[in-house]
């Protein structure tokens, strides 16, 4: 309700706005919001070069609660108007700022104009961020085809004519400035899992990971760096090992997972919890009801794991020598899901 309430006092229009950080009661902290700021500066907008428009984390929140429901098979009902009034701000607020700028709301093909934007905190004033997309167009699909908002016919006509008002993923058309070393490029690989191994367009992924030169230029293990993850979801299983060795390495502290400080502080949660994501896509990984076993880990290192799988799955693996020596799957009938590694044809 407070996140509602900003956007009505600030902007006229209803959804949830929740910026990157937030306080406990859900407005921005003040630091990042700024004790100094222009009197006739946008009252909704966190006065901070990095923060500014930068509103994609409460679609993370939204998709961690829609994958509960997948791992868990739990109701998420209770949720689902955050999620909802989620994906309700970014489009009266985009439609509301389009309407400031000029006559028309959309784009002559009916798409949201998603600008101005920002690609993490990285790409700034960005117009059309894939990262934002790729958020949106996940969220809302996961959303649609739960079976509460099947038997809602008003709700699933609202979320299906706002998923036709989303633009394609594509690099965005322009930004401005890049301010920080993310790579939201990526983002539609992890966390939002549109391109990847087993799909086809896990090329045009590769050829990011590859060509693109502010991701070979950011690439590092260091404290929330998510290139370990993007290596084990391409399936690059010497990258993938490389930097995962050298994420969880023993830190420099007292305690061994005091990593840190990284681009924050010290101890980091956030590298090793990178680095604890990276370890599990490279030994599993999920695409709907496909299981991928061991896509991403290097053939010559032996591994032992018990790891859960969507659908109250779990999987249980002894790898040794290049060679599978164990494997349970609960239910049973999961097995028929898995997806073994090229080398073990």
């Amino acid at each position: 309700p407070t996140a509602e309430l900003r956007s009505r006092v600030y902007w006229g229009h209803e959804g949830a706005c929740f910026t990157e950080q937030i306080e406990n009661f859900g407005l921005p902290n003040p630091s990042e919001y700024g004790w100094k700021r222009p009197a006739d500066y946008d009252a909704g907008l966190e006065y901070n070069a990095w923060l500014e428009y930068q509103w994609d984390t409460a679609l993370e929140f939204c998709f961690q609660i829609l994958e509960y429901a997948d791992y868990s098979g739990k109701s998420i009902d209770n949720y689902i108007p955050l999620i909802k009034s989620t994906l309700r701000f970014f489009d009266e607020h985009y439609q509301y700022l389009a309407n400031k700028r000029g006559r028309k709301t959309l784009t002559d093909e009916g798409k949201l104009i998603l600008y101005p934007g920002s690609a993490c905190e990285t790409y700034k004033m960005a117009y059309n961020a894939s990262s934002t997309i790729a958020a949106l167009q996940v969220v809302t699909d996961r959303l649609i085809s739960l079976e509460t908002i099947q038997t809602d016919s008003i709700s699933k006509k609202t979320l299906i004519e706002f998923r036709k008002r989303l633009p394609a993923i594509a690099p965005a058309k322009s930004w401005e400035r890049i301010n920080n070393i993310e790579t939201p490029q990526l983002y539609p690989v992890f966390p939002w899992g549109i391109y990847g191994i087993g799909k086809d367009n896990l090329q045009i992924a590769l050829n990011t990971w590859k060509y693109d030169p502010d991701v070979i230029q950011f690439r590092s293990h260091v404290g929330w760096k998510q290139d370990a993850i993007w290596a084990a979801r391409l399936g690059l299983h010497d990258e993938a090992w490389d930097l995962t060795k050298k994420k969880l390495k023993t830190g420099n502290h007292r305690f061994p997972a005091f990593w840190g400080p990284g681009f924050d502080w010290t101890p980091d949660h956030n590298w090793g919890g990178s680095g604890m994501i990276a370890l599990q896509e490279m030994l599993l990984q999920a695409d709907g009801d496909r299981i991928f076993l061991l896509p991403a880990w290097p053939s010559d290192i032996d591994v032992s794991f018990r790891l859960y799988a969507p659908h109250h799955t779990l999987v249980e693996c002894e790898y040794r020598k290049g060679k599978i020596v164990n494997l349970n799957v609960t239910p049973r009938e999961r097995m028929a899901d898995l997806v073994l590694p090229e080398y073990f044809f």
